[in-house]
């Protein structure tokens, strides 16, 4: 391990303000959009959404976007068109979010875990073709970090066993896998903008679909069944009468989250190329520490770096989470993605599971902090980052 710089180490003694693993960048023209539609007397569904679904369509290279409440929402309504229901079961990593397997537990259906790619922390697709069974009705895999997923291993998993396809990209809009857009590969596939993510919508997420007759359906299932949204009943000319044919929830987004969202997207690509500099300029500068970095993405593809992980290796003087501990106190935010599912009490004692069956997950779970990245730091800041990491790991 190469020697800390403690010049820089003292920089850290300067620092007055908490530097948050992520920070949203939200502009003046977002702000007034926002207020046009607080002027407006519309701040629910309405035409800024409708705006916002148009906008995704074009940058995602899909036929159709349903603009909704959260990632969770758009991978229910997903596994729901796909027919997902009691006795069926779901393939998904273990290594997620717990959004991922309660959406699945509240569709009556049992998630299936499977461990991760050891390098990467993806879904192992080989490990997840052996666990494929009668019962499979869907697989959901993830775009951890931002980084997509081998698109046609994933698609010739599925063609070979007619199974679906619900992709959690919550962490990869603006991720590209053979030159296409995560998005655009035939699946159903749900996004996030929540405040963390890449682009925000401070609330909310999306679907992208490929199908006419799945997104109306997932738009009349987002707004509790009903045949005409409330833009349409009050918003317009036409008549308030509405049908409801299949009870539904209440999953849509607002007209104020979608104004923020409107003027986020066009900024898209450049905040991801920022992220792109600062995510290889961790890599030469923790280049020596006892930390495993992730590899580098895979040629033809772009990471949309939402994540910066690394992993604490078992010779560093201290633990994660005491490296957790030592960062907060020289006031570096940090945060781990993710706790594997099978670590989680109700998942762990319902269905029996032990780390051993989930090696990989289980050793990325107990080893990785993700460090600060986002388009508002300063490479000042991430030299505090990387002198704090040094103190606490020499």
């Amino acid at each position: 391990m190469s020697q800390p710089n403690f010049n820089e180490i003292q920089r850290l003694d300067r620092r007055t303000g908490f530097l948050g693993v992520t920070r949203p960048s939200i502009g003046r023209d977002a702000i007034a959009e926002v207020a046009d539609s607080l002027r407006s007397g519309w701040v629910i569904a309405g035409p800024k959404v409708r705006t916002l679904e148009l906008m995704l369509e074009d940058r995602l290279s899909v036929p159709h976007v349903r603009a909704l409440a959260g990632c969770s929402a758009g991978l229910f309504l997903g596994l729901k068109l796909s027919g997902v229901g009691p006795g069926d079961e779901v393939l998904l990593p273990t290594l997620t979010f717990a959004g991922c397997a309660n959406v699945i537990e509240q569709l009556g259906a049992r998630p299936r875990l499977v461990d991760s790619e050891p390098g990467t922390g993806l879904i192992d697709l080989d490990a997840a073709e052996r666990q494929i069974g009668p019962q499979t009705k869907a697989i959901l895999p993830v775009h951890l970090g931002g980084r997509p997923l081998d698109m046609e291993r994933l698609a010739s998993v599925r063609d070979r066993h007619g199974i679906a396809v619900v992709e959690d990209a919550a962490h990869a809009i603006g991720a590209a896998w053979g030159g296409r857009p995560i998005g655009s590969h035939g699946n159903l596939v749900s996004f996030s903008f929540h405040a963390t993510k890449n682009m925000t919508t401070v609330e909310g997420g999306a679907l992208a679909l490929q199908t006419a007759a799945d997104a109306e359906r997932a738009g009349r299932l987002a707004s509790q069944g009903l045949s005409r949204s409330s833009w349409e009943r009050h918003g317009s000319a036409g008549p308030a009468d509405y049908d409801v044919t299949e009870p539904g929830y209440k999953l849509s987004m607002s007209d104020v989250d979608a104004a923020v969202g409107i003027h986020q997207l066009p900024e898209l690509d450049r905040w991801i190329d920022v992220r792109e500099a600062l995510a290889r300029r961790y890599d030469d500068l923790l280049a020596g520490m006892p930390l495993e970095l992730e590899p580098p993405p895979e040629p033809g593809s772009r990471h949309a770096r939402h994540v910066y992980a690394v992993r604490v290796r078992d010779d560093a003087a201290v633990t994660r989470d005491e490296l957790i501990e030592r960062l907060r106190a020289d006031r570096i935010g940090t945060s781990i993605h993710f706790k594997a599912v099978h670590l989680l009490t109700y998942y762990r004692d319902r269905y029996g599971l032990e780390d051993r069956a989930f090696p990989n997950a289980t050793d990325w779970s107990r080893r990785t902090v993700s460090l600060p990245l986002h388009p508002t730091m300063s490479t000042r800041d991430q030299d505090d980052v990387v002198a704090a990491l040094g103190a606490a790991l020499a």
